[in-house]
């Protein structure tokens, strides 16, 4: 697939995502997606905040969990700390 077509795709997400998950923190998930996702963010950052300035295989990650109705469930068993 071309990447400026993935990229588009991803960025239409953007206004579900943000609605659904967007108080949801960088720290959660990277305990997720491990300590990559969302690199240079900050763990104290919300999704809101950081969403339009995310990488693309952390965007990949996300949306596709998103689009399969997973997400939810993953931030709901993310560990505590």
């Amino acid at each position: 697939m071309d990447q400026p077509a993935l990229h588009s795709r991803h960025r239409d997400r953007n206004g579900e995502l943000s609605k659904k998950h967007g108080n949801t923190l960088v720290r959660t998930l990277r305990k997720i997606y491990g300590h990559h996702f969302a690199e240079g963010c900050s763990p104290e950052e919300t999704l809101n905040e950081v969403l339009q300035k995310l990488d693309e295989p952390s965007l990949s990650r996300l949306v596709h969990d998103h689009e399969h109705h997973k997400l939810y469930q993953l931030i709901d068993q993310a560990p505590e700390r």
